[in-house]
Formats: structure tokens, sequence, C-alpha cells
């Protein structure tokens, strides 16, 4: 195939302004990186402290529910209230048959009266030299056992009776008459709703528990109280879990009693309410959490508005569309609420909105 010499020579001069060409064109793979810019909202974040609120429920009972019985077991003989009875304090409730226990009292009279004739001969018989000092101690001693004796017996045939002591209503009759009962066994229970001292006793997590502190204020309602909200606060906390709920128990003082509208084991619900005064808390969106355990979870943040921080948060109560941060968000100084599952550490980001 033959090339003219023209024809040579165009082609020598089209390959040499292509190499020219190339030589002063930048690399764009190289000074232009590749990188998305993701749009974002913000949301101010304020370093202040706010009311962190449990919800919780339980049932109302007084502060002196208590379980009454006999000391001295026995055939119960009478018993004088039923279920629902008032009661008021000193007022016999039933009693258990006493022979068995005069009995006994009768014998130790008679001990008694036998160890002091023992101890007056041992005496005279000392004084005469006719016996030792050991032989008129022993006699002492033996009357002094027998009126201890007696003295026991005495004290639990005050015992053979159940009286009331507290003004209240009889909650539950747990035995009838003619009925053997032992020492300790529960007869009635009895509580002093007269007095007024009723208590809600709700049950919460250990991570609520030790948030909660005596004297935060709560807000309670039940079926009975109609559309009524009555305040209340926190009396007092359990000590330890409690085995039948496994929870544990925070008793709420109504600050005003319900005249005839409560009962023990009446439900109710409530809103207690801890002020944080020390450590700030936050209140965010729940669309702005990610990968959420309901103890921690993660946010992104970021303090110059063009890049994305991502931080680790511990979390308090979780609502439908909010979340309580307890801690993570110190210094921040503004929460990423939308486009937070498109954004990875470090990532730009482009300001759209802010609230």
């Amino acid at each position: 195939m033959k090339i003219s010499i023209r024809t040579y020579f165009m082609l020598v001069a089209l390959v040499g302004a292509a190499t020219l060409q190339s030589c002063h064109q930048p690399d764009r793979s190289t000074e232009i990186p590749h990188t998305d810019t993701i749009p974002v909202a913000l949301l101010s974040l304020h370093n202040a402290a706010s009311a962190i609120t449990v919800e919780a429920t339980g049932t109302f009972s007084t502060d002196d529910e208590t379980l009454l019985s006999f000391k001295s077991g026995g055939v119960i003989e009478k018993m004088f209230v039923r279920e629902g009875d008032a009661v008021r304090p000193g007022q016999l409730l039933a009693r258990v048959h006493q022979d068995e226990i005069d009995a006994h009292a009768s014998q130790a009279r008679l001990a008694v009266e036998k160890a002091k004739r023992d101890y007056d001969r041992a005496s005279k018989l000392y004084r005469d030299s006719v016996t030792t000092l050991e032989q008129m101690q022993n006699a002492e001693t033996a009357l002094r056992v027998a009126q201890q004796d007696l003295k026991s017996i005495q004290f639990n045939k005050q015992y053979a009776e159940i009286r009331s002591t507290s003004n209240g209503y009889v909650l539950a009759r747990l035995a009838q008459e003619g009925q053997v009962v032992g020492p300790g066994t529960p007869v009635f229970q009895i509580n002093g709703a007269n007095e007024g001292n009723w208590e809600l006793k709700v049950g919460v997590s250990d991570r609520q528990w030790s948030m909660l502190a005596i004297g935060d204020t709560a807000s309670v309602r039940a079926d009975v109280f109609g559309d009524q909200v009555f305040r209340a606060f926190v009396s007092r906390k359990s000590e330890g879990l409690d085995p039948n709920t496994g929870t544990f128990s925070i008793f709420l003082r109504l600050e005003q009693v319900p005249k005839n509208k409560l009962a023990s084991g009446v439900f109710a619900r409530a809103e207690i309410r801890k002020r944080a005064k020390q450590d700030a808390v936050w209140n965010i969106p729940y669309e702005a959490l990610l990968d959420g355990n309901g103890k921690e979870g993660y946010v992104f943040v970021t303090d110059d508005h063009k890049t994305a921080k991502r931080v680790k948060v511990s979390l308090g109560a979780i609502a439908a569309d909010q979340v309580t941060v307890l801690s993570g968000l110190d210094g921040a100084g503004a929460l990423i609420v939308s486009g937070s599952p498109y954004l990875v550490d470090g990532a730009p980001i482009k300001v759209v909105s802010k609230k």
C-alpha cells in the first residue's frame, strides 16, 4: 500500500498536535475529588436542665396494713368482725379458748407458792445452821424461776385475744371460728384507711429507681377518680427488689385524699417528674436517634455546620415522638435531625433548614 508524502506529513502533524494538547490538560481525577454533600436539617441544642418523666402503674394501700395473729395458738372461740367492717384502736376482734392457758396459769401459781414455802423453810434452817448456804441459794433461785414462768404465762394470756391496732377497716379474715391456729398464724388483715394514710405503690426499673428521689412530684389518675388528677409526691423508696414483680417499688403519697373513693388494691397510673438540677438533659426527635437499644444509641451533631460528627449518647425515657438524652451532647452545637441515615462520621453536609 502506497502513501503519498503529503499524506504522511499530515498524519505526523495530527499526532504531534494531540501530544502537545495532552501535556497541557490537567488531570481532573486528582485535582477535583468526587465527594457527595448531604443536605440536612439542624436542631439547636441548649444545655439547660429539663424535667424527666417516669410513667408507672400500681395499686393503692395504706402505710400501716397489718397482719394480726395470736401469740399463743389454740382453737378460735369467737370472731367479732367480718371483712369490710370498720375497726377502732383497741377493739376486740377475736379470741381463742383459754381453758388450756388458764390451766397452765394455775400450775404456774401453784409452783410459785411451793417455791416460796421451800425458800422460807430453807432460810429458817440456814439461820439455825441446819442447812448450807448453797441449799438456801438454790431454793431462792427456784422461787425466782417459778415467778418468771408465771409472768410469761400471764403475758401470753393477754395475747390470747386479737385487738385492733389502728382506725381503719378489716381487709381480710383469714380464719374461721373453731379453727385451730398456731402462734403467729395470720387471722386478720387490717389497715388505717380512716386516718387517710393512702399510698400508691408503683413498680419501676432499676434505672428509673436510681433517678427518682424522695420529694419528686407526681400526677395520679385512676378510674375511680373520673377526670380528676391528684397531685402526689415520692414519700419513700424500697431498698430491694420485689420478688413478686421483679421491679423496685416507689411509694407516692397523695397531697389531698379523696373521700369515699379509695380502697386497698385500687389500680392507678402515675407520672413522676424528676427535675435534673445538675446534669443537663435533652429531648430530641425520635428520628434523630440511630442504633438505639433502650439505654444508649448514636446521633449526628455538627459544630461548624459543615461536617457531621457521630457521637454516642445515654438514653432516658423513650416516647412515641421523642427521646430523652441524659449525656453525650455536652458541647455539641447542633443536632442533625434529618439526613442522618445517609451520613458517616466526618461527612460534609449542607444545611437546608434550622429549628
